[in-house]
């Protein structure tokens, strides 16, 4: 799935917490959120800050959304995603996670992405 797609196809389950996502939907997806992030964080002064604040609160509910539907891609629970509070390894061990290919067979969140 190209990056079009991907941004397309997660913002348009902005909430979706159900199912599963392919590797291509999901780092299709989060590459464009953090280069915008770059792009934001640029602009100097209040401006730079107000808007990195608003494209923050845009971009929370679809990428915790992706990611949970990663992590059951890969047989976990979105509630993985915690693993985020313990420093260092948390961070390591989710990306490892969202890094590893999906369960070639339909698991308990659904049936595979196409």
């Amino acid at each position: 799935m190209g990056p079009t797609a991907a941004v397309t196809t997660c913002l348009r389950k902005y909430a979706d917490f159900d199912g599963r996502a392919s590797k291509g939907e999901y780092w299709g997806f989060l590459v464009p959120a953090a280069l915008l992030a770059v792009v934001v964080d640029a602009v100097p002064g209040n401006l730079g800050a107000t808007l990195g604040a608003v494209v923050a609160l845009a971009l929370l509910a679809p990428l915790l959304g992706a990611a949970s539907r990663r992590l059951h891609d890969t047989g976990r629970s979105g509630w993985w995603q915690l693993i985020l509070l313990v420093p260092v390894l948390g961070l390591v061990a989710l990306v490892l996670w969202l890094l590893q290919d999906g369960e070639p067979h339909v698991n308990a969140y659904g049936v595979p992405p196409t």
